[in-house]
């Protein structure tokens, strides 16, 4: 048993310092011209943690931040699936949703700031199957904003047909519930893709 355990031992220590000789392949090729195409879509983004049916749930928050006067406290990690409509109205035609992550950072318990994470992904129409990544900081803003207050976003990717996208995404609250954290929110999206 133990010469067989000494030739075990032998043979993993040769293959891991066996040399390794083999190569990969890469070529560099210069791509040909490419034509880019700019999309404008709008559509409208529900935000529902709270009710029996909520879309986005708290899954983070440090034990020495919590705040039960806010309803999104400094620190709080949230997992997000939100519909996508075609009108401000939570029950009218759903166009997609969007999946990702939020994290508070406003130590004001009357404000709203973020750093956002999300996929917007199409169900229906021309774009089917076709989504684009949002990552950018949601400016502070009050939690019943005016309709006239506009945040800007930034879209750093994209796949099927917005693959390789940029641009922003404007967003405006339409309605929303300091109490509950339930936001409604027009989005209007410029999209510069190939």
């Amino acid at each position: 048993m133990e010469k067989q355990m000494i030739f075990a031992w032998a043979m993993i220590f040769c293959l891991a310092v066996a040399p390794v000789y083999g190569q990969y392949y890469s070529k560099t090729i210069k791509a040909g011209p490419r034509v880019e195409k700019m999309t404008r879509l709008r559509f409208f983004y529900h935000d529902i943690p709270s009710g029996k049916n909520p879309t986005t749930f708290l899954i983070a928050q440090a034990n020495i931040t919590q705040n039960f006067f806010s309803p999104s406290p400094y620190g709080s990690l949230y997992s997000m699936d939100d519909p996508l409509t075609l009108e401000p109205e939570r029950t009218s035609k759903m166009v997609g949703n969007a999946q990702g992550l939020y994290l508070a950072l406003s130590r004001d318990p009357t404000k709203f700031t973020a750093v956002f994470y999300a996929d917007f992904a199409l169900t229906i129409g021309k774009f089917k199957g076709s989504s684009f990544s949002l990552f950018s900081r949601y400016p502070l803003t009050d939690f019943v904003p005016g309709p006239d207050v506009i945040r800007e976003m930034a879209i750093v990717g994209g796949t099927g047909a917005f693959r390789m996208a940029t641009g922003f995404a404007l967003f405006r609250a339409t309605s929303s519930n300091a109490s509950t954290g339930d936001a409604s929110l027009e989005v209007d999206v410029t999209l510069y893709h190939y």
